[in-house]
């Protein structure tokens, strides 16, 4: 079936720095859809549409955000890069996706775990009421090489002041060495326990949810770690502690 576009305007940009930035993109028509799932954003061209899929970084309103990163070869990327607030972009209609609240189980502890761009439907997920009203408490973790890929930090910190001992926000940075920050992978920092000891809180199967959104590499190591503690994967027809989402 054909993708249905919706007409948005950009206007909002803000850049976390070079080639990291978020579009804030008015586009009232998309149908109602849950934190977690991700729509279509594109704009045509001479010879064709060039469009591809973002976790929406906001809950289903008006305004829409998206956390990119430019892909110098990429088709896309650049382009929206180099747009400015005030011009139009197309949007898909729906949105599609499952890594979303739904399918992760009735438990009292959240982990929200990402890479790089992989932070967007948490962002999204956070500002929503639904996470607050399930959950005792959650850990979100953001992995990165540079500290200048950190993003949307001041309103974690905020975040983190408002919730106390119900939210607990880890950056790990694999290149720099920051004060504040975790230095190294973020799945070395599980195996080693220094993840677990920042944020104060066990991963245990019994009453531990654990998303992972990302890069491939911290998706596949980070679940072989996980399932040595007894936790598995969420699947249609086996109930699981971990939800993953393949950003490719």
């Amino acid at each position: 079936m054909a993708l249905q576009w919706i007409q948005g305007k950009i206007v909002r940009k803000h850049i976390w720095s070079d080639g990291l930035f978020t579009l804030g993109i008015h586009c009232p028509g998309v149908a109602d859809f849950a934190p977690g799932q991700f729509l279509q954003v594109g704009l045509p061209q001479p010879d064709k549409h060039v469009h591809r899929p973002y976790s929406v970084a906001s809950p289903h309103g008006e305004i829409l955000e998206f956390f990119i990163v430019r892909v110098d070869d990429g088709e896309l990327t650049p382009i929206l890069w180099d747009a400015k607030v005030g011009e139009t972009i197309d949007v898909s209609a729906k949105a599609a996706g499952s890594f979303t609240l739904k399918h992760v189980p009735p438990l009292s502890k959240l982990w929200l775990i990402g890479t790089g761009t992989g932070l967007a439907p948490y962002v999204a997920m956070l500002r929503a009421a639904e996470v607050w009203a399930r959950f005792e408490q959650i850990i979100l973790v953001h992995g990165v090489r540079h500290a200048s890929d950190l993003a949307y930090t001041e309103e974690f910190h905020q975040l983190q002041a408002e919730k106390g001992a119900a939210f607990r926000f880890l950056q790990v940075t694999s290149r720099d060495q920051q004060p504040g920050h975790l230095h190294g992978r973020t799945t070395t920092r599980l195996l080693d326990g220094t993840l677990e000891a920042a944020a104060q809180s066990q991963i245990d199967p019994a009453d531990t949810a654990v998303m992972l959104c990302g890069n491939p590499d911290m998706l596949n190591e980070m679940e072989h770690l996980l399932s040595e503690r007894g936790l598995k994967r969420q699947k249609p027809k086996q109930p699981g502690q971990i939800i993953v989402e393949r950003y490719w």
